[in-house]
């Protein structure tokens, strides 16, 4: 009987045991699904405030100032400020409340005139109170502040009350501090480890709002940024004449494609009187917006004269002449121009350090490259620029080009050439019948040969029927 009695016991042990284990897992396990539920109600409620801030009329400005207000209200405070770390300096990012810390007025200011004033304090790492939260990587309870010297140099030091700054830290680097002034749960009570614990768990959600602000603002930077391009883009080619033109029996045909958003290579076909018309072909220094300002400016200054000069060489001193007064020293450009007279079948070539001019006539190349420096490169007494009258035949194709295409690269970094080049444009005169399929053979045989286009590219084409 004892015996059994005594095995009874220690089953009943064994089975409260068990029961206690499982109990406590269970309360280990609802505690566990209420910490999820209250992280991801978190997490909801600040995805909502951020949101919310962003989408609101003040924009991204008041992100920050949504979350300081937020913090003050979650830990009771009478006012919040958020300051970020940028080169060494504790810049304000938002604040809540009339925050005190400043050395102007604070009383009935909204948020972002409070900002605007913090604004104008310089706070370095490592000096005053804030700096030093930043500095030493660690939090800081004040029960009285009033009885502290280090805010004496705040107008309202004698009526300071409790104050808690925490610094914002992701992996081991600082990004910032955060600062609550004033307990407002106990009026005239300081604040306590609990609101200053709560100060540094949310922390982490005002560093996210801080980075997705970053991002944002630097999406958005980037749209404004396609954007303009897009209209430098749209502009740069409502500019553009046709890229086919007729006078007489004179055919001009051009094509051209750019390495980068915007083009700066150009072409133009300028009218000067019912018999002449000038063609040319420019390529201004770089890429990109810089080359695409230049070569916009030097079209500009090339219509603006096209009536007003007696030979091409006078053209191209007056256009050295604009460009070298109104460009930067470091800017140039490159001009190949045909000045075409149908009336009696002439055409003169001239040059400003650009490609040499290539004709199919007869079967034959020709290739011409009269002298000539690039524009806006030397001064007027230094420039000089030659030309060459040619007579041109029924059945004559001549061909202008930008650098683009000799200079075109291989895997291995090697030039396509001029060689090449005058060879593709030989072999293609031969075989088609219209200047448009001869420039697609060129290009085509170009293309094949680069691994990737890194200059812009321009081809004009002239032909005599």
């Amino acid at each position: 009987m004892t015996v059994t009695v005594t095995i009874l016991s220690i089953m009943l042990v064994i089975v409260l045991t068990a029961a206690l284990s499982f109990y406590r897992k269970i309360e280990e396990l609802k505690l566990n699904l209420n910490d999820e539920n209250r992280g991801r109600t978190e997490i909801n409620n600040f995805l909502s405030r951020f949101s919310s801030s962003i989408n609101c009329d003040d924009g991204i400005d008041s992100v920050m100032h949504s979350m300081a207000e937020n913090l003050r209200l979650q830990i009771e405070a009478g006012s919040v400020a958020v300051y970020g770390l940028e080169n060494h300096k504790l810049v304000p990012l938002g604040v809540a409340g009339e925050y005190p810390l400043t050395t102007g007025d604070y009383i009935g200011l909204a948020h972002h005139q409070q900002l605007d004033r913090l604004r104008t304090q310089e706070i370095v790492e490592g000096s005053g109170f804030i700096g030093s939260i930043a500095r030493s990587h660690h939090g800081e309870l004040i029960p009285l502040a009033s009885m502290d010297d280090r805010f004496s140099t705040y107008p309202a030091w004698k009526v300071l009350g409790s104050i808690i700054a925490v610094p914002m830290i992701k992996d081991g680097v600082v990004y910032g501090v955060i600062c609550a002034v004033d307990n407002k749960m106990l009026e005239g009570k300081p604040f306590s480890v609990a609101q200053m614990n709560r100060m540094q768990s949310f922390s982490g959600q005002i560093l996210m709002a801080r980075q997705l602000v970053d991002t944002y603002e630097q999406l958005r930077r980037r749209e404004r940024l396609v954007q303009e391009v897009d209209f430098v883009r749209s502009f740069q080619n409502s500019l553009l004449p046709p890229s086919t033109y007729s006078l007489g029996d004179f055919h001009v045909f051009a094509h051209t494609t750019s390495a980068k958003e915007v083009n700066g290579d150009f072409f133009d076909i300028v009218e000067i009187d019912e018999d002449r018309i000038l063609v040319m072909v420019g390529d201004s220094c770089g890429k990109g917006m810089p080359a695409c300002i230049l070569g916009s400016m030097a079209r500009s200054f090339a219509r603006a004269i096209a009536r007003q000069f007696t030979t091409l060489t006078e053209f191209l001193q007056m256009m050295n002449s604009n460009l070298q007064r109104d460009s930067d020293a470091a800017r140039y450009i490159t001009l190949g121009c045909c000045l075409i007279d149908k009336k009696r079948a002439l055409l003169e070539f001239g040059r400003a350090g650009h490609t040499e001019m290539i004709m199919h006539v007869h079967d034959h190349l020709r290739r011409l490259s009269p002298h000539g420096t690039a524009l806006g490169l030397l001064p007027d007494d230094l420039a000089e620029f030659e030309t060459i009258c040619l007579a041109i035949d029924h059945g004559t194709t001549i061909m202008l080009y930008s650098d683009g295409l000799n200079e075109a690269l291989d895997h291995d970094h090697n030039e396509f050439g001029t060689e090449r080049l005058a060879n593709a444009f030989h072999v293609a005169c031969d075989k088609r019948d219209t200047p448009s399929e001869i420039i697609d053979d060129v290009m085509e045989v170009v293309h094949h040969f680069e691994f990737e286009q890194n200059d812009d590219q321009t081809i004009v084409l002239i032909h005599r029927d």
